[in-house]
């Protein structure tokens, strides 16, 4: 399963940002309408679908209490600037 959201990552991205340059390119010729929902599209596309997914890709299996401040993690810190004598 990681192996899939990582290929679905990998294929997504360059077609969002293809969608992005051809409306950017769009823009420039006389089908500004048309530029206008290319670059609507890659930017929902990158925002509720590609982001998403490429958060939950990399945070899968983390656990989130290492990342939170609790006061265990403070007295871990402290320990640790101690020992480094920073």
């Amino acid at each position: 399963m990681k192996k899939t959201r990582r290929w679905v990552l990998i294929i997504l991205f360059p077609i969002l940002l293809g969608l992005l340059i051809t409306g950017i390119f769009l823009l420039e010729t006389s089908h500004k309408a048309l530029g206008h929902k290319f670059i609507g599209s890659a930017i929902t596309g990158s925002f509720f679908f590609w982001m998403p997914l490429f958060i939950y890709h990399r945070w899968k299996g983390r656990n989130l209490k290492d990342y939170m401040l609790t006061e265990e993690n403070i007295k871990k810190m402290r320990a640790y600037t101690k020992e480094k004598d920073l």
